[in-house]
């Protein structure tokens, strides 16, 4: 082969002289300097000289890429079929075409592949229109089956872990989907597969759920393509299984299923315990399985079972005889039967000792007698074992009856009635193991069979391509074993015959056995014989390789037998279930062997195969690790081989093959035919030319209708002839060789010399970083307790701050404690104080009271009797009064204690006795007018009573004020409004300002004041808001609040006083002195201040209002009070109004 430029795929054969290597697939990455470097499938690099340049060869464009159909591929050959399967595994599609047999790897992951949708969308479709997948191969069977009202039946092998059973589970699935009616009948075909699996199916190394028996599933089909019933065969049960394990093998899945589903009082009454107890489940020491949910899968076979019609009582009898079996494994053990066995087994009138006799000796009959001999440990073992397997193969083979009378529908004799069928296969692949037995031999020969089945059909199908293309063919000859199965089980002293023979003989052994064979076979090219006389191991050549079997203990798995005795116990134990089990089994009668049962049951199913249409599907298992993306290429190729896939390659090169249509072939090498002779609408005619220009005119290649027939040498030399257009890159190829000694050995020196400085610098790097980490080791202690005192030091200065804030807050909680009793201290200090001075001021108005009275009384007198007389009498009447006062206020001083000493009996007082008491000195005016009150208000004129005084500290706040009487209607609010307020002034609240006084004032003065009091008061209950702030003159920043009320109400307005009474200037200075003591505390009025009440003294400015600016409360107080002192007679009754 000549060197091919960077990108081109070739075949690289790496290893010519293995038995499973084939050539791989690779790329080339660099082609320069002499040589050329390619990168395989694997991912491994391989430099290619000139010297292994024979290992290289180009790969055919159609391999690159892949094809769904490999009958399509160029390069015809295991390499080619292994790289396909490789890049479509790799793309996550696992189904390939070769022809019409289907080639399926399993991906061991779950695949979005097998929806509704997909069952809809390949519905109808013949293969290839499609994507290949496993509903095309049921399609097509389902399909042809109605179309030719001929049964069909699909062929599914491979090896253990592949995926036949899910394969098969999804044709039925199918099946029942296109069926057009979801019945119960295909419910319960569906339904079998789990007690199918739990009872036939066990955990191995290669695979968690493989299948060990063979089955044939046969659906009916009535004339509309309905399911109307099925009926299913099995083969060859591995009953060994039952007593002996593998390493990391477990036993069928219903053991493991009934100790971990059933209930405690269910295992309580068959005496069972966990898995780890029974010798028959611990041989393999492994009793469970990851990808298995064994309590779960109880619960689906439970109700799989009352779906397909079995009793409560037939599956409580089944779990009783599988608890049998378990304890009866550990017999040996204990070397005693328990209660629980002999209850199941024994009859009524039976002992222990009779069950026990009966698996410890063997019966014979002598001269018409009965002798019983005892059997030693390994015999007794042995028969033990043949029980138990025995029982558990009975109940499987009534399991599979008791579903197909459930499921089978048998078929009507009227040629209207009678239905077609398809048959499902799924039987179990070639094996060839370390350490083969018989089960190994039956197995391999039932794929024989399938494999001459398999040859006979595929070869009729390229003899029918080759009649449809008109070509002219003659008879190829093609590997056929039919031989071997003549030596095996045809011919009249094959294999089989000679172990059946040799079984029914008593003092048949396996070395006789093994001397008839090799004395039948030994110069048969299909048999083996044993290397030497102590040699127990036997070959045959089979189809897919050459098996070694071991003879030990061939005859007694082919007897399959049980002894007299044992059947004796069986027959009359008083389990009706176990004698139902075996009632078919006849000790009397002559038995036929395990091998001759197989026999039977392998040419039936020949028959019923040979009489349907077949399909294929061969499963493949990428790997042993059931990891998805791993792709073992020796591991395949065993298998592709053992299947018989490539039996079909081989057919196909005794033909024609390589096949092109006529555009893809004339597109790939046009180039060979000059521009002049290409007729691109003639392409059958080019495609001629191009083969006779450059293959010749001779018979070895083939034109048929549609396709081209080449054989290998002639798609060899069309390469060829195509590489050679491309002569310049020959020659730069060749230049680039000249040089590849010299840069061989450049870079073999070059190699050297980095290995040594890399051994050295490695050297010095591992001395320099022990120094570093013994560096380091002592930074990481310093640095450690540097840590260390860090953290510690914040733990402490956080502790002490901890403490500094509780200490804080302790002491802040003492300190508040002692500034509130400090406040009550002073608060009843200062009440103190403050009734202290009132009871002053109160004497002192009493005093004055007196004196204007007496000075009232005098101006009177001397009105009357002359100033001498009067001014006597007066005196006379003063001293008289003195006394009747002094016993007054002495009985007030006693009234006010004996109310002290009564904190929680006070009387109420209403808001209005309140007001009445504080301010009832003031004067009697209405309306601003001196004089006697308008009819209806005479009261207001009467002086009021002088109230009692009271300890306002010792009143309780809490106390509500009583309902005041009744019957003062005529004395209301409203009826006072409506009398005398101006305008449309109601007794109702409002919050706007009023435009004019509620009542009548003279002056404007007045009137502009009684306005601003009104604001005032409105503003300072917050029903009018602040008015925004000013800046404020000069002259007005220390003036004082009562400055203020005279510059608001202006220059014109002084305060009138009635100079012509003496008694009016003494009540005037009276109040006066009054108001002066009241604010004297509590306002910001100094002495000039009151000088200037007494006085009348003006100073008033008109153009700043004090009512124009924010005010405090306390602001609004002192200016509303000011005002009421400035103007008692004319702004009490607005007072009055504005506190009703």
């Amino acid at each position: 082969m000549l060197f091919s430029p960077q990108g081109d795929h070739v075949w690289l054969d790496t290893q010519p002289n293995s038995e499973f290597n084939v050539p791989i697939g690779a790329v080339v990455k660099e082609s320069d300097s002499g040589r050329i470097l390619l990168e395989d499938d694997e991912g491994k690099e391989h430099w290619i000289t000139a010297r292994n340049m024979h290992m290289v060869q180009l790969m055919h464009p159609s391999s690159v890429q892949g094809v769904e159909d490999m009958i399509r591929l160029g390069d015809l050959h295991e390499a080619g079929m292994v790289h396909n399967l490789l890049i479509r595994h790799q793309e996550h599609k696992i189904y390939t075409y070769t022809g019409s047999i289907l080639v399926a790897v399993n991906p061991y992951q779950l695949l979005p592949l097998y929806t509704v949708d997909q069952i809809r969308l390949y519905c109808n479709k013949r293969i290839g229109e499609l994507p290949p997948h496993v509903f095309a191969i049921a399609d097509n069977c389902y399909f042809n089956m109605k179309r030719n009202k001929r049964d069909q039946c699909c062929v599914i092998s491979g090896e253990s872990g592949a995926g036949k059973t899910e394969s098969t589970k999804l044709i039925l699935q199918f099946l029942a989907a296109v069926s057009g009616q979801h019945s119960w009948i295909e419910q319960q075909i569906l339904e079998a597969n789990p007690i199918l699996e739990a009872f036939g199916n066990a955990k191995t190394i290669r695979n968690d759920n493989s299948s060990r028996f063979g089955k044939y599933i046969d659906i009916h089909f009535n004339q509309s393509g309905v399911i109307e019933g099925a009926r299913i065969e099995q083969f060859l049960l591995e009953k060994s299984r039952v007593c002996r394990q593998a390493p990391e093998e477990r036993n069928y899945h219903i053991f493991y299923c009934m100790l971990m589903g059933m209930n405690t009082e269910q295992k309580k009454m068959l005496n069972l315990g966990t898995a780890s107890e029974y010798t028959y489940l611990t041989m393999g020491s492994c009793t469970s399985c990851e990808s298995r949910n064994d309590a779960k899968d109880y619960a689906h076979i439970r109700s799989a079972m009352k779906i397909l019609m079995f009793s409560d009582s037939e599956h409580w009898d089944i779990s009783k005889l599988l608890a049998a079996i378990l304890h009866l494994g550990n017999f040996v053990i204990v070397l005693l039967l328990i209660q629980t066995l002999l209850d199941f087994l024994c009859s009524p009138g039976m002992t222990r000792f009779e069950l026990q006799n009966s698996l410890t000796n063997l019966s014979i009959i002598v001269r018409g007698e009965s002798v019983s001999r005892p059997l030693n440990v390994v015999q007794a073992a042995n028969g033990k074992d043949a029980f138990v397997k025995g029982i558990y193969g009975q109940i499987f083979l009534w399991i599979v009856n008791k579903i197909n009378s459930a499921i089978f529908n048998p078929a009507s004799q009227k040629p209207k009635d009678r239905h077609q069928s398809i048959g499902l296969l799924d039987i179990f692949g070639f094996e060839n193991f370390s350490n083969n037995s018989f089960e190994q031999l039956c197995i391999n020969i039932a794929n024989e069979h399938l494999q001459q089945f398999f040859v006979h059909h595929v070869f009729k199908l390229e003899q029918e391509e080759y009649i449809a293309e008109h070509i002219a063919w003659n008879n190829i000859d093609f590997t056929d074993n039919h031989q071997a199965l003549e030596v095996i089980a045809l011919k009249p002293m094959n294999i089989i015959s000679l172990i059946d023979e040799e079984s029914r003989f008593p003092k048949g052994t396996d070395a006789t056995m093994l001397v008839k064979i090799n004395s039948l076979h030994g110069k048969s090219n299909v048999y083996i014989p044993p290397r030497s006389v102590h040699d127990t191991k036997f070959g045959i050549n089979h189809f897919a390789g050459v098996v070694f079997y071991e003879s030990k203990d061939f005859l007694e798995k082919n007897r399959d037998t049980l002894s007299a005795n044992v059947m004796q116990v069986v027959h009359s134990s008083k389990n009706k279930f176990l004698r139902e089990i075996f009632q078919g089994l006849d000790t009397t009668k002559r038995l036929s062997t395990l091998g001759g049962q197989f026999k039977q049951s392998l040419e039936k199913l020949m028959k019923i195969l040979e009489q349907c249409q077949p399909y294929f599907i061969r499963c493949i298992k990428p790997n042993d690790y059931k990891k998805p993306l791993l792709f073992d290429r020796e591991l395949c190729i065993k298998q592709l081989r053992y299947s018989g896939v490539m039996e079909t390659i081989q057919i196909r090169k005794a033909g024609y093959p390589v096949r092109y249509r006529f555009e893809e072939f004339f597109e790939r090498y046009r180039f060979l035919l000059p521009w002049s002779l290409r007729q691109k609408n003639d392409t059958r005619q080019s495609c001629i030319s191009i083969s006779q220009a450059v293959l010749g005119k001779d018979e070895s290649w083939q034109v048929g209708r549609t396709k081209i027939f080449l054989k290998d040498h002639h798609d060899t030399v069309l390469e060829l002839q195509l590489q050679n257009v491309l002569t310049d890159k020959v020659l730069l190829i060749q230049k680039v060789m000249r040089g590849l000694k010299d840069r061989s050995q450049f870079l073999k020196q070059r190699r050297s010399a980095v290995a040594i400085q890399s051994a050295w610098r490695g050297y010095c790097c591992r001395k320099e970083f022990r120094m570093v980490l013994l560096g380091f080791g002592r930074l990481q202690a310093l640095y450690r307790g540097r840590q260390l005192a860090q953290r510690y030091e914040a733990t402490r200065a956080r502790i002490v701050a901890f403490q500094a804030l509780c200490r804080g807050f302790l002491l802040r909680q003492r300190l508040a404690q002692q500034q509130r009793a400090a406040c009550v201290i002073q608060a009843y200090a200062r009440g103190m104080l403050a009734r202290q001075t009132y009871q002053r001021i109160k004497r002192e108005v009493m005093l004055t009271d007196t004196l204007n009275i007496h000075l009232k009384e005098e101006k009177n007198l001397i009105q009357v009797l002359g100033p001498l007389k009067g001014r006597e009498e007066a005196m006379r009447l003063q001293k008289e009064h003195l006394p009747a006062q002094e016993r007054e206020e002495t009985e007030a001083r006693q009234g006010r204690n004996v109310l002290a000493n009564k904190p929680t009996n006070h009387d109420v007082i209403s808001d209005q006795e309140m007001v009445d008491k504080i301010f009832g000195f003031l004067p009697s005016m209405i309306g601003g007018q001196e004089g006697q009150a308008p009819l209806g208000f005479e009261d207001l004129e009467t002086k009021p009573n002088k109230l009692e005084e009271v300890d306002l500290d010792m009143v309780p706040m809490s106390v509500e004020l009583e309902e005041e009487a009744d019957g003062l209607e005529e004395y209301t609010f409203p009826k006072f409004a409506a009398t005398y307020f101006q305008g449309s002034s109601t007794h109702t609240h409002i919050r706007r300002q009023l435009r004019h006084p509620l009542l009548y004032h003279d002056d404007k003065d007045n009137v502009l004041a009684s306005l601003a009091v009104w604001v005032i008061i409105l503003r300072f209950m917050g029903d009018l808001p602040e008015p925004a702030m000013f800046a404020k003159s000069a002259t007005t920043k220390s003036s004082s609040v009562m400055t203020q009320i005279y510059d608001t109400l202006g220059r014109k307005n002084q305060v009138q006083f009635r100079n012509d009474s003496p008694n009016m200037v003494r009540q005037a200075d009276y109040v006066c002195g009054i108001s002066s003591l009241k604010l004297k505390r509590s306002s910001k009025l100094t002495g000039k201040v009151t000088e200037q009440l007494r006085s009348g003294e003006e100073a008033f400015q008109e153009d700043i209002s004090i009512s124009q600016r924010p005010m405090s409360n306390l602001e609004k107080v002192h200016f509303i009070i000011g005002n009421a002192i400035l103007r008692p007679f004319y702004l009490y009754a607005n007072f009055c109004i504005c506190f009703p």
